[in-house]
């Protein structure tokens, strides 16, 4: 892991973003995690996230990862009351590339995430993930994430950080 970059992602970025999401999947079916299926998260939503202009991706020589960096609009997390700011900036679709597991990518993606929010005005960070995500669940609470509760139209966990 040399010099790496997270950056802007741009239209040419679609088919490495989408083959790394496929090795995503892959994994975690391989790991038992049922958080997503073959048809999502996949080209067509990273595609909205780039027109969007939310889509970031993390660059070491290669592309080993994308996050989207969403305002909240998300109709799910008004399920919940005890979020401790009603506007946050919403991570979506993380994926790495599982190669690369444990050398620090995510925590890299989501510490530019929060000085980001940050940037924009926002005073907390909001994520969720499927409750058999052992993985993020664990990461989550690792770098400060308080569990909120669940998310029943879509059976999610959903986690709060404050900034």
């Amino acid at each position: 892991m040399g010099d790496f970059m997270i950056r802007k992602a741009v239209i040419q970025d679609l088919d490495s973003i989408d083959s790394l999401s496929v090795e995503v999947i892959k994994n975690m079916k391989d790991s038992g995690i049922p958080q997503w299926e073959f048809t999502y998260p996949r080209k067509e939503h990273y595609h909205q996230d780039i027109i969007d202009d939310c889509l970031y991706v993390y660059e070491d020589e290669t592309l080993l990862g994308a996050i989207a960096l969403k305002p909240e609009d998300d109709l799910p997390y008004k399920d919940l009351t005890n979020w401790t700011d009603e506007e946050s900036l919403v991570i979506h679709r993380v994926i790495v590339d599982p190669k690369t597991a444990r050398k620090g990518i995510a925590k890299q993606f989501f510490v530019f995430a929060e000085v980001l929010a940050q940037e924009m005005g926002y005073t907390s960070i909001k994520v969720d993930t499927h409750k058999e995500n052992y993985k993020m669940n664990s990461f989550l609470k690792k770098i400060g994430y308080i569990e909120k509760g669940y998310l029943p139209s879509i059976d999610r966990i959903a986690f709060e950080k404050i900034l």
